[in-house]
């Protein structure tokens, strides 16, 4: 957006906007609230408290890590990545720690092939504790870190400034010397984000939480919560030009974020360009697709079977599935190392990396509304789709040998009775209809049959066998 000589503003298509209309985003808002900071800590008076070995996290690993002109690809030896927790319940960062493509460790070692070395900010997983924590955000904030860096946010953000009007704060991210007299202060996850975004490399927000506001923000709350994209507001890019990146789920598949890391840092290091990602800002590449389209089961809806109770094995629709409508790639991805995820282990869709949710999707685990057309009309093409691929099933689920001699070689058949006349014609019909379009068929027999299994004579009396035919 852009700011005219007489005020007004316009957007990034050049329509004027009037002065009064053109409210600040809420991050904005809180800065004007909070006002400016300065001021750093003193590490000599800190001392080695909240150190274990007496030094921080980065230069631990330091020594071990491979990042270096021969594996990297780009200028970039590393990066700081400040993880900031909000109205969050910590899922995310244990999914993330579950990722394998590429894992977490690979990232904070360097390892994987052209990235920089990720210096890890985290609340839980980070080494130092105490002021030790905020510092290296402190010296971000005051431009004094010595590599870009990226934030990223779990969990909503609540709006600080309702808070604030009875002297609290929702979510509180470690101490700054942000006081009067440089004395320290809580710092919320909220104020944070608001002093980072602008000089960030990306800003990515992690969970449903933090792309659409998720649960916190649901109807009722009263923190104010809302998502990263909210609260940044739709004119905010980073210093790299980039728009908030969402990559959601409740909690969202760990591989899911990593491989988007990987991808911006990738677009970071000048090695290609950004990959894609949609209208709200998710990978493209991982949300184009409806859980529903690779759903393992998906073939069940297709003829019209559907589960009746948990535990069922068909399509799960009718007992609350969303899946037709959610945009997720569980069902084609698993949830870790491509293992387990809802549909595939039994549970229904609830629609948990979408915008609406939980809002839009309740009341949980009932027949969505929308699904009674379509269900109808698969139970009513399922009628015929099913006993025909039973049909062809039968037919394919036996040796040409068999069809010929009337006879499956197997114990396990005994009780089985071979398929009788009028399903005979049909699998010999079936196969008329498969070989008609074959150009590479000659003058024998369709199903295969050969010279010598024209007869099958008993040897004790030469009486032709059922399936012989007499010379």
């Amino acid at each position: 957006m852009a700011i005219t000589g007489d005020g007004a503003r316009t957007d990034r298509r050049g329509n004027g906007r009037p002065p009064e209309t053109s409210a600040k985003s809420p991050a904005e808002r809180l800065l004007d609230h909070l006002g400016p900071v300065e001021g750093s800590f003193d590490f000599d008076e800190l001392g080695d408290f909240g150190l274990f070995a007496g030094t921080d996290m980065e230069h631990l690993i330091e020594p071990i890590a491979k990042a270096g002109p021969g594996s990297r690809l780009g200028p970039l030896e590393k990066i700081h990545v400040f993880w900031f927790s909000g109205m969050s319940c910590d899922g995310c960062s244990v999914s993330v720690t579950g990722a394998t493509t590429p894992s977490i460790e690979s990232l904070l070692l360097g390892t994987h092939p052209g990235l920089p070395r990720v210096i890890l900010h985290h609340p839980v997983l980070t080494h130092e504790s105490g002021p030790h924590y905020g510092a290296a955000a402190v010296r971000a904030v005051n431009g004094e870190l010595d590599a870009p860096y990226a934030i990223v946010l779990e969990g909503s953000i609540a709006d600080e400034t309702r808070a604030m009007e009875t002297g609290g704060h929702w979510a509180g991210n470690g101490e700054a010397p942000w006081g009067p007299g440089g004395a320290h202060r809580t710092v919320t996850a909220e104020e944070w984000v608001a002093r980072l975004a602008p000089g960030a490399a990306a800003s990515i927000a992690i969970g449903t939480c933090a792309t659409w506001g998720g649960i916190p923000a649901s109807y009722g709350n009263p923190t104010g919560a809302m998502s990263l994209m909210d609260f940044l507001g739709e004119e905010y890019r980073s210093a790299f030009g980039l728009p908030v990146v969402n990559v959601p789920g409740c909690p969202p598949i760990g591989d899911n974020f990593n491989e988007t890391v990987a991808a911006i840092l990738y677009f970071l290091q000048g090695f290609g360009p950004l990959p894609e990602f949609d209208e709200l800002g998710r990978p493209a590449w991982l949300f184009g697709e409806t859980v529903h389209r690779h759903c393992v089961r998906g073939a069940y809806y297709e003829e019209g079977s559907f589960a009746q109770e948990f535990g069922d094995p068909n399509c799960l629709v009718e007992i609350g599935c969303w899946g037709p409508v959610v945009n997720c790639n569980i069902t084609s991805r698993g949830m870790v190392e491509h293992v387990g995820g809802c549909m595939n282990a039994g549970a229904p869709c609830v629609g948990c990396t979408m915008p609406g949710f939980p809002d839009k999707f309740t009341p949980r685990w009932k027949t969505p509304p929308g699904s009674k057309a379509s269900t109808t009309t698969s139970r009513l093409v399922g009628s015929i789709i099913r006993p025909l691929r039973l049909f062809t099933n039968e037919h394919l689920n036996r040796e040409v040998s068999w069809d010929l001699h009337d006879n499956v070689p197997s114990g396990w058949a005994v009780e089985k009775p071979e398929p009788g006349r009028v399903k005979d014609l049909g699998h010999r019909f079936y196969d008329r209809l498969r070989r008609s379009n074959d150009t590479s068929r000659n003058g024998h027999e369709p199903r295969g049959k050969r010279i010598e299994w024209t007869e099958r004579r008993d040897p004790t009396t030469e009486r032709v066998l059922p399936g012989g035919e007499e010379e």
